[in-house]
């Protein structure tokens, strides 16, 4: 396995205040433009053909994997997400302008031994998106809890990608009883890790380089988010183009609602109970591996995978090593 592993326990105590919000992977995008309008007047028949394989491929993928597209009511919101498997839930949450299905080559080596629940956050996907709610950290924690609550889960694994993942870290401090364990793959939020180009261009200038108005801006978002892009990317990426450009302008509207609250991570950590896996890898352009220590720092009972030449989306450009590490993870707490 090509990483860098560290594992380490600690204790610590600090206050806790506020959690904060960012970006992780993005599918966002501007509504058409009139150079894709023209390039579908002249070619219909190549365009439809290529979303219709591409639909297909994704098909193939959930059901290869062993999942099924379900949906629910949670409060007022409805909620689309991916099911499958038996035996003990794990509850995995996309980042920022994301969506369930860059979890799908993770999940299909978890659901052979454990229940798996991959849910489409309110406002991202195919789950209800309203102008008029607040889509920041807290609310996407109440609103989670009432998604768990409609599928009544009573306890389960929780893992969370970027602000997935920040989402997942203030879930576990609400509502501890229902954590079993907690995993933080490259969670937004620490305020003091190192800050990232794209960080720096977010905070200073309002300018998000994972927001695209053209398909072939599409190749700069890959090149923030992997050090290389997964092969499942291929087949669906009509898919994710179009998802960007249809998203875009209410993700920049998410985008906002985040933004515009100061909320640091560190201050939640000590109130974790449960035990968390740390995930990160070495070459994040969006969030700076520096971040993992001081996650280190403030959690009580922690692992720490630091993955060699990867990304910010580690359980989409490496599954299978992701997942091993998450198994390995499951089984030596279930064991302990």
């Amino acid at each position: 396995m090509s990483a860098i592993k560290r594992v380490l326990i600690s204790s610590s105590s600090i206050d806790a205040i506020l959690l904060a919000a960012l970006i992780s992977f993005t599918c966002t995008g501007f509504g058409p433009t009139a150079e894709e309008i023209s390039a579908g007047e002249q070619a219909p028949g190549v365009r439809n053909e290529a979303g219709r394989q591409a639909e297909e491929a994704l098909s193939n993928a959930r059901n290869s994997a062993g999942l099924v597209r379900k949906e629910i009511q949670a409060g007022s919101d409805r909620i689309v997400y991916l099911e499958g498997g038996r035996g003990e839930t794990l509850l995995l949450l996309h980042g920022y302008g994301g969506s369930k299905d860059m979890w799908i080559d993770f999940a299909q080596l978890l659901t052979p031994d454990y229940h798996v629940v991959i849910p489409d956050l309110a406002g991202f996907g195919e789950s209800t998106k309203r102008s008029g709610e607040n889509y920041n950290i807290d609310a996407q924690v109440n609103r989670l809890d009432r998604f768990v609550q409609a599928l009544q889960l009573e306890r389960f694994h929780l893992a969370g990608n970027s602000m997935g993942g920040t989402i997942a870290a203030l879930y576990a401090t609400k509502a501890p009883q229902k954590i079993s364990t907690l995993a933080l793959l490259a969670p937004w939020g620490l305020q003091r890790a190192k800050r990232t180009d794209w960080q720096w261009r977010v905070e200073n200038y309002g300018e998000n380089l994972l927001l695209i108005s053209s398909p072939g801006e599409f190749e700069r978002v890959t090149q923030l988010c992997f050090v290389k892009p997964p092969p499942t990317l291929g087949p669906i990426k009509k898919l994710v183009i179009d998802q960007m450009i249809a998203d875009r302008r209410f993700n920049e509207k998410i985008g906002w609602d985040l933004f515009k609250e100061a909320l640091a991570l560190e201050s939640f950590l000590p109130m974790i109970q449960a035990p968390v896996l740390i995930i990160w890898g070495d070459h994040d352009r969006l969030l700076d591996v520096s971040g993992a220590p001081i996650l280190e720092k403030g959690l009580k009972n922690h692992q720490t995978l630091i993955m060699k030449d990867t990304g910010h989306i580690s359980m989409w450009e490496k599954p299978a090593e992701t997942a091993a590490v998450y198994i390995g993870f499951l089984k030596k707490q279930r064991g302990m």
